[in-house]
């Protein structure tokens, strides 16, 4: 007997859609994440209603509202997800081969650095099982998990990151990946012994587009730290922040994973005092999923190469 890892989906599809619904709030955006029509999402949830026998949704102003219906709905709906992970699990256990495929997403620097070689190794150690790589932010990855469209996330905890109590998720802190201040040559940091983040309290700022993780990520250590960036300008790729730096446009803050171009003359500083800055990298899987052998092996993984990759500056 073969095990199918990814193909079998046990959960009502339309359960899955109003499971998107209350997340986005909308008709509109929860086709979005899911790749429907907002008519097809709509034709769901009123065959899902017409089945259940209650009203799960109505009109409120341009939007529209969950019933308590449907509350008390997707709370089963939790419920019946976390016992086909689990019986997933125990069966990944019997000793059979898996096969089928399995998907992994995570943020840039995840799907770039850390991925790949645990999809390389989960390929090697199992030849019949197909492993998938998607290059998504946060707020993705937890939507491609809710649709099954992905096993395993890396993702980078925001404020917008859903709860550590949130019920439909496992999330198993990685690692914390230190922010380092870069700064070009010759500028007055990059001659002192000890750097804080205060010091560039000051510095005009490189920072990512305003929703972005990058964004939300130097806008809180920079709170923390006691001060407002000026925002000079916005880059989301390391090297358009590393140029501009070089040329004398302001400071960026990286995280320690990320390459940075060689070529061009910038310090990279990391900073001392509490607290120093860091990013949060999370593995995230559907509650339940722990136990399945190929995503533990995919983690391990991933740990191992993490913790290789991290060089001390």
């Amino acid at each position: 007997m073969e095990l199918i890892v990814q193909t079998l989906r046990m959960i009502d599809s339309r359960l899955r859609i109003l499971q998107m619904v209350a997340e986005h709030g909308t008709v509109t955006a929860a086709a979005q994440a899911l790749h429907y029509t907002p008519s097809a999402v709509s034709y769901q949830l009123r065959q899902l209603a017409a089945e259940v026998g209650v009203e799960l949704v109505v009109h409120q102003g341009r939007g529209i509202r969950l019933t308590n219906a449907a509350r008390i709905l997707l709370r089963h709906a939790e419920r019946l997800q976390e016992q086909w992970e689990l019986a997933r699990a125990e069966l990944a256990t019997a000793g059979t081969e898996p096969t089928g495929q399995v998907t992994l997403c995570g943020f840039s620097t995840a799907a770039s650095r850390l991925l790949p070689p645990a999809a390389a190794r989960l390929r090697d150690a199992h030849p019949h099982l197909t492993v998938r790589i998607i290059e998504a932010e946060p707020d993705r990855c937890f939507d491609l998990l809710l649709s099954e469209e992905a096993d395993l996330a890396l993702v980078v905890v925001t404020a917008d990151s859903p709860p550590m109590t949130d019920h439909r998720f496992d999330q198993r802190p990685l690692l914390d990946d230190p922010l380092d201040l870069v700064v070009a040559e010759g500028h007055p940091l990059a001659r002192r012994q000890r750097v804080t983040l205060a010091d560039a309290a000051r510095e005009p700022w490189i920072v990512g587009n305003p929703g972005t993780t990058y964004h939300q990520l130097v806008l809180a250590a920079c709170m923390t730290a006691g001060f407002t960036p000026h925002i000079a300008h916005h880059a989301d790729e390391w090297d358009t922040g590393t140029a501009l730096v070089a040329h004398g446009f302001g400071v960026i803050l990286v995280p320690r994973l990320a390459r940075l171009r060689e070529d061009l003359p910038v310090m990279r500083i990391p900073l001392r005092g509490e607290p120093a800055p860091a990013r949060r990298i999370t593995a995230v899987t559907r509650l339940g999923a722990r136990g399945i052998p190929t995503l533990t092996h995919a983690v391990e993984t991933i740990t191992a190469t993490a913790v290789q990759s991290l060089p001390e500056c």
